[in-house]
């Protein structure tokens, strides 16, 4: 890991950090010199992330936590602080897939996606700005989703709370920007992996032969440059918007979707 790179220095939190776009954040992130606790649901998958971190020579640890308890979301602040002494980077990018359509979705089903996908990144924001705002400076980082730019058919929970989780990084950003505290969201397009496969099984979209190669390739078509996403294309913009380089940008919803929200 680089002692000199762009997030030296720095300390990240990075919920729902085991897999996915999270674990490619989290290993972007410790590459560019950043102490991380990776966060996750899943201890030991949290732990493989880290265990990786430490053999490439940087600095890191696990935590098992539901980011849509109050509690929890304070001790894993806490837990930060004492591990590493202060916290830069909040990076909210657990989330859970929501699928159906307004008519049809139960109250159970909707309430469990607004909670994953955008009472959870309320609850780390509010844990973690107390101490931002006492240091003066600090970068969060909101996961959204293309969903909450364009119409997308059969995901409106999903779409419900990401579109809530832009609103929300606005009008944070301005609350706190006085405080030198940064607030923006990425907007990821499809990234092909085990969450868009389970996301299109739930809606009935899954394919026919079980070839998702074919079907990525498929739906790439709809997309200007004509492929998807990879975890790292979201962990590079996630990089730029924890470090100093984005120190005027605040207030930002960044598609990161291969133009398919401009098309």
């Amino acid at each position: 890991m680089s002692v000199a790179g762009r997030l030296a220095g720095k300390t990240a939190v990075i919920t729902g950090g085991a897999s996915g776009l999270g674990k490619a954040s989290a290993l972007r992130f410790a590459e560019e010199g950043a102490w991380v606790a990776v966060v996750d649901l899943n201890r030991a998958s949290a732990q493989e992330v880290v265990d990786d971190i430490i053999a490439a020579g940087g600095r890191a640890f696990a935590m098992a936590v539901d980011v849509t308890s109050t509690e929890q979301c304070e001790d894993m602040v806490a837990r930060t602080m004492a591990e590493f002494g202060h916290i830069d980077i909040m990076f909210s990018n657990a989330g859970i897939t929501g699928n159906g359509a307004a008519v049809d979705i139960t109250e159970e089903h909707w309430g469990r996606v607004i909670d994953v996908n955008l009472k959870s990144v309320w609850l780390c924001a509010k844990a973690v700005l107390p101490h931002m705002i006492e240091r003066g400076s600090g970068s969060i980082i909101n996961q959204a989703s293309m969903a909450a730019l364009i119409g997308i058919d059969g995901i409106f929970p999903y779409t419900a709370a990401k579109g809530g989780v832009t609103a929300m990084t606005k009008q944070m950003a301005v609350t706190y920007g006085p405080s030198n505290i940064r607030v923006n969201a990425i907007c990821p397009g499809t990234i092909p992996g085990p969450f868009v496969y389970k996301s299109r099984a739930e809606r009935g979209d899954a394919p026919d032969d079980g070839n998702e190669d074919i079907k990525n390739n498929e739906v790439a078509q709809r997309f200007p440059l004509k492929r998807l996403g990879k975890p790292d294309d979201i962990a590079n913009m996630a990089v730029y918007l924890a470090s100093d380089e984005s120190n005027w940008t605040t207030g930002g919803i960044f598609a990161v979707d291969g133009g398919r929200s401009a098309a």
